[in-house]
């Protein structure tokens, strides 16, 4: 499979924890268009799980997402972005900064989640898990009607053999990759 995102382009990736957004982003795209909640909260507190500061990791978040954007570079939202305010704030900076909108959604098992939360150092654990696959199951049927100029929805299939082309970013290290 053949996924084609143009550059300058915001990619929002939407899953529970455990889909596999991180290690997709990380396979498949430049380390520095990715930009990641779980480290804009490390940044801010040396320790990615301190959700005490996630208002200001959000924050930052946006911002750099906006920056990148601004400066016609490829920014890839590693987030849930479960909550429907949380798109739409993507959205926003999207249309604002006048670059295609392409959303990757994770559809993969809550039983897969949970294995690989467990394997984790890190864990989220299984009562949050099961809530953010929930969340995840309604985004599934929003997510195709919020906007977005692009929606895919990866399957754990999907992941396995899905290739990126990154249309526009020729010269530039991630430039397509495969899974």
């Amino acid at each position: 499979m053949i996924v084609r995102i143009p550059a300058p382009a915001l990619v929002v990736l939407c899953g529970p924890a455990g889909s596999g957004k991180s290690t997709f982003a990380h396979r498949l795209f430049s380390d520095t268009s990715i930009v990641s909640s779980d480290r804009c909260r490390a940044m801010i507190a040396d320790d990615e799980a301190n959700i005490r500061v996630s208002r200001e990791a959000f924050e930052l978040f946006h911002h750099i997402i906006e920056l990148r954007l601004r400066h016609r570079c490829l920014a890839v939202a590693d987030s849930t972005a479960l909550r429907p305010e949380a798109r739409k704030t993507l959205l926003h900076i999207g249309r604002e900064c006048e670059v295609p909108t392409v959303a990757i959604l994770f559809d993969v098992a809550e039983a897969t989640c949970l294995r690989r939360d467990e394997g984790r150092s890190r864990r989220v654990g299984r009562a949050v898990i099961h809530r953010q696959w929930e969340a995840f199951q309604r985004a599934l049927h929003r997510v195709p009607t919020e906007g977005f100029g692009q929606v895919l929805v990866l399957g754990e299939d999907d992941l396995r053999r899905v290739h990126v082309e990154i249309q526009g970013a020729s010269g530039r290290r991630g430039a397509a990759a495969t899974l």
